[in-house]
């Protein structure tokens, strides 16, 4: 009787120490992107761990990837189509 009583002890115990030690650790996102849209230009910016590029037409493997990437709409309307911008993530 006293063996099993120590064995559920111990279970618990160590049930109890995994629980803790998976709630201790935060969950941080993997990069993140500040995006500045005002009438004309539109700024989205890598604040931290990704790369951009434009990638409307397709990913251009010559393309130079970098922390800011701009573009402007001079449309008439005020509205332009959306653009792809592609992210990569930096290690």
């Amino acid at each position: 009787m006293v063996r099993a009583s120590i064995r559920i002890v111990a279970v618990s115990v160590l049930i109890a120490l995994g629980w803790v030690a998976g709630r201790a650790q935060s969950s941080e996102p993997t990069f993140e992107l500040v995006v500045d849209a005002p009438a004309g230009a539109t700024t989205i910016q890598c604040v931290r761990g990704c790369e951009l590029s434009w990638v409307e037409r397709g990913v251009n493997s010559n393309a130079q990837r970098k922390q800011t990437f701009s573009f402007t709409c001079n449309s008439p309307s005020g509205r332009c189509s959306s653009l792809r911008v592609g992210g990569w993530l930096s290690r």
